[in-house]
């Protein structure tokens, strides 16, 4: 019997393993998540309170505060961006770490210093479409644009994070690397760090090593560590408009880069960004470090962003309501013989259980499967297929599907009703 349990342990997310060596550049020790759901996220879903956005930072800090998520980025316009910032720099947890977003202006730089923030994202836009149709000007004037902004943040030792915007559409050749080269050689005259964020604004990008750039996520990460980038000097920011956010997000990684920078349920403009919950498990299943996240508290993202108006996709993956719960008679009945034949890992990892929906087409492996999992621990464990109280359970549901017509699945309520009349010592002491 072969079951990979190097790949699959069940009790862990699974292992990303590699046929013979692991991709050069890739370093898993140097590899972390970074959060933009208090920047792109609310910019793309609606306006935050300052409330709302330290709630959303402790939910960071208890995700990956151990480590896993680095940083943090913050818009520093408003008086409630900048309450906020001042919140959560009292709130003093070492990760993730909160750094500013601003535009390449003096003005915006003066609102990173009066934050009293050692970073600060910055947007520099890289492709012609951005330089020539938005800015309306030539390469050359707007790298002097940029450049004077990062050479007086860097005067000043703040470290700048300069977001390549529009990178998959961008020349490598006479965009990204001679805009890099600039910012390698202002950094050694100030002997200040600065990192680069490869951002797929559009999300373009494919993550095959074949693909060349603009597209090709994996050769334009490598072209940056050839020129000398080290890992946490590269960042990666993808968004989903092709339903490659996550697969882009992983070559970053394996290729190079060392931060993959996301946001809470992948909430963002247009069909969002990669989900910093998923690029977590994959955190865990690269470096094994389940010690630096605790995936436990989805559930609790979940309910918080709920109570702020915030509607999860049902089948989002990981925390989704059908995320773990399956219709399927005979998903149901591999299910009841061993949860690990229709489960990747055990669901408690992020905090779920596997659970089912009772329709006509589940079978009596349904039935059992609910009443194992609401009914109380002794006398579940007595239920089988072949009690007399589950085939009567059973012919009463899919007479209420035939005679109704219904399409949707029962409801714990309903279920309870229909079981109650067959377990009559039970009322009222379900398991929610």
């Amino acid at each position: 019997m072969e079951l990979y349990r190097d790949v699959f342990p069940y009790s862990e997310p699974p292992r990303i393993m590699f046929d013979g060596e692991a991709p050069g550049w890739f370093e898993p020790d140097r590899i972390v998540v970074t959060d933009t759901t208090l920047r792109d996220g609310q910019q793309g879903w609606r306006p935050i309170t300052v409330e709302e956005g330290l709630r959303i930072y402790e939910l960071l800090v208890e995700l990956g505060g151990r480590g896993a998520i680095a940083s943090a980025e913050l818009f520093l316009y408003t008086p409630r961006d900048r309450e906020l910032v001042k919140r959560i720099r009292e709130y003093g947890a070492e990760y993730p770490k909160p750094i500013g977003w601003i535009r390449a202006t003096m003005n915006d730089l003066k609102l990173v210093l009066e934050a009293g923030l050692e970073e600060t994202t910055m947007l520099t836009s890289i492709s012609d479409y951005h330089i020539y149709y938005k800015f309306g000007v030539t390469r050359d004037k707007a790298f002097t644009k940029y450049l004077t902004v990062v050479e007086e943040a860097m005067k000043r030792g703040i470290v700048v994070r300069c977001t390549l915007e529009d990178a998959t559409r961008a020349s490598l050749e006479r965009n990204i690397i001679p805009f890099v080269e600039k910012l390698i050689a202002l950094s050694e005259r100030y002997g200040v760090t600065f990192r680069v964020k490869v951002a797929d604004t559009l999300g373009l990008g494919l993550p095959f090593p074949e693909i060349a750039p603009p597209r090709g996520i994996p050769a334009l990460v490598e072209a940056l560590r050839e020129i000398g980038l080290a890992a946490e000097q590269i960042e990666f920011h993808g968004h989903n408009d092709l339903g490659l956010v996550v697969a882009n997000h992983l070559a970053a990684w394996l290729h190079g880069a060392g931060m993959s920078n996301c946001t809470l349920l992948g909430i963002g403009e247009r069909a969002g960004n990669c989900p910093l919950e998923v690029m977590l498990l994959h955190y865990v299943g690269l470096t094994g470090r389940l010690d630096r996240v605790n995936l436990e508290a989805l559930p609790r993202v979940v309910e918080v962003l709920e109570e702020m108006g915030y509607s999860v996709p049902e089948y989002q993956p990981l925390v989704g309501r059908n995320a773990f719960r399956t219709k399927a008679g005979v998903h149901i009945d591999g299910l009841l013989k061993n949860p690990e034949v229709y489960l990747p890992f055990d669901p408690g990892i992020v905090g779920r259980r596997a659970d089912i929906a009772v329709t006509a087409y589940g079978g009596r492996a349904a039935i059992v499967m609910w009443l194992r999992s609401r009914l109380p621990e002794k006398l579940a464990e007595s239920i089988d297929k072949d009690d007399p109280r589950v085939e009567a359970i059973y012919r009463e549901v899919v007479k209420l599907f035939e005679e109704s017509g219904r399409h949707t699945p029962l409801s714990d309520e309903e279920m309870t009703r229909i079981v109650e009349r067959y377990f009559p010592e039970i009322q009222g002491k379900t398991r929610s």
